[in-house]
């Protein structure tokens, strides 16, 4: 077999093949059996019809047909492996000469992983917040502390804001009720903005036993983005009542003895959220500064592909689930079709630069993924997803998606990386030290919290997760791509 490689862009080659005949030996005599299988001819047993019967009666072109399908896909991947290339998605092939027991010849069009230079990364220099707690932040923490303890009481007044109002609500539109418009015995604090726009001014002043009307947008459902009539009916009117800021109250509210105690805890907290949305912020800096510095070409049906892979997912899942279409999301984000979709491409494309970026640097670095590493991370994806770590494991594993999951530690390994050797400042003109990071997160885990909220953004940033967010697409584009490559037969 030879063949030959002609480069018609930095991310795209043709292949030309030529095969002797002769090589083809395995591929006749498997489509022989296969045709054997398949047909009847009167005097003769199946499976056993001689060869010169099956070309006069079905035709020698229909063997050859079965033949090739059968052997395009090994004589690519010999070119392919032959000239040193890596492969994106399928081939386009063309049959261009395929001459009884002389040669067959054929071309392979194809998107190719293209060369990367890694430049010196040390230099980037990145500025991010300053990780500073005010005053300000710890009051506002401890009172959404005491918001969870206040107590409600019913009274016999108007509704004013801050007071907890029962509702019954119902939804109409064009003056019909809609399906998914009634609710009732809906608890609502005024002033929360929790619920319809104009429900606030609506309820004021109302009663136990009080109704009104309004309209609204409604921002879900079967009507999401119209214009609805919506009654309201006021059951009862509660006042909140919120507890004293005393040390009574930081007992009751936490493990401390006193408000001081309390507050100093808030501010510890909230002191190691920041950090860890420093740490988020700095690896998201110097993943975009790496970006720049290196000329990395997009092949164009790769990027069309994840475009529209992604908004596929977005129209079909994401919001098929909140039920909504794509024309009311867009009313919601108060955005046109033409400003969403350059934004998708953005996000698409960059995605794409940050998988090739990161496996250049995973090669370059020749960083390698440990069993351990594999394991906290297929943890951190479980937990997010909602599914027990066996059920994701056991999903990742009949999916075929270990690769890709060993990608992704990878990535976040380069960046680490990157950012390592990076100048990290604060606001401040501060040189920032990211390297206690896993050690302020233990402490986290290990203590417990007396504001929940806090911990929740307390969160441990991890590499990977930022370099995922705009690789995981494109490394499950490449991750089917591969799938893709394995069924060539059938394609070609």
């Amino acid at each position: 077999m030879k063949s030959a490689v002609e480069t018609l862009n930095p991310t795209r080659v043709r292949l030309t093949v030529e095969v002797p005949f002769e090589e083809l030996k395995d591929s006749l005599d498997a489509a022989y059996k296969k045709i054997n299988q398949q047909v009847t001819v009167p005097g003769f047993r199946k499976g056993k019809i001689p060869a010169r019967v099956i070309d006069q009666r079905f035709g020698r072109g229909a063997v050859l047909e079965e033949a090739v399908n059968d052997a395009l896909p090994k004589f690519y991947q010999s070119a392919v492996e032959e000239g040193e290339l890596t492969p994106l998605g399928q081939p386009e092939v063309d049959i261009t000469d395929l001459k009884d027991n002389e040669l067959l010849s054929f071309t392979a069009e194809v998107d190719i992983r293209p060369e990367i230079q890694i430049p010196d990364y040390s230099g980037i220099e990145v500025t991010v917040d300053a990780a500073e707690v005010a005053d300000e932040d710890v009051d506002k923490s401890v009172e959404q502390l005491r918001e969870r303890f206040a107590s409600t009481a019913v009274v016999e007044r108007a509704a004013a804001e801050g007071d907890v109002v029962k509702l019954d609500l119902e939804a109409r539109v064009d003056g019909e009720v809609l399906e998914d418009g009634v609710a009732q015995g809906v608890d609502y604090t005024i002033g929360s903005g929790e619920l319809l726009e104009g429900i606030d001014d609506a309820v004021t002043g109302l009663e136990a036993g009080g109704s009104t009307t309004f309209t609204s947008e409604l921002k879900g459902g079967s009507a999401a983005g119209q214009e609805a009539e919506v009654k309201v009916d006021v059951s009862t009117v509660s006042s909140r009542e919120l507890p004293e800021l005393d040390d009574e109250f930081a007992q009751m509210a936490s493990e401390f003895d006193t408000l001081e105690e309390l507050r100093e805890d808030s501010r510890k907290r909230l002191g190691q959220s920041k950090k860890y949305e420093q740490a988020t912020e700095a690896q998201e800096k110097v993943l975009d500064a790496l970006i720049e510095l290196v000329e990395i070409p997009v092949p164009e049906k790769l990027l069309e592909d994840e475009i529209n892979t992604r908004k596929h997912n977005l129209v079909n899942h994401q919001l098929g689930q909140m039920g909504l279409d794509l024309a009311s999301y867009l009313r919601m984000q108060d955005k046109t079709e033409e400003e969403f979709d350059a934004e998708l491409r953005e996000q698409a494309e960059k995605g794409i630069r940050t998988q090739f970026v990161l496996d250049e640097l995973v090669n370059k670095e020749k960083l390698n993924v440990s069993q351990e590493e594999l394991t906290e991370h297929l943890m951190r994806r479980a937990q997010s997803s909602g599914m027990s770590p066996d059920q994701f494991a056991q999903a990742v594993v009949e999916g075929g998606q270990v690769p890709m999951l060993v990608g992704e530690v990878a990535r976040g390994k380069a960046l680490a990386v990157v950012v390592e050797a990076a100048t990290v400042k604060d606001s401040n003109g501060e040189v920032v030290d990211l390297d206690d990071e896993d050690e302020t997160a233990e402490t986290v885990d290990a203590e417990s919290s007396s504001d929940d909220e806090a911990s929740e953004d307390a969160a441990k940033p991890d590499a990977s997760s930022s370099a995922d967010e705009a690789a995981e697409p494109a490394a499950e584009a490449s991750a089917e791509s591969a799938d893709e490559d394995a069924e060539k037969s059938d394609k070609a």
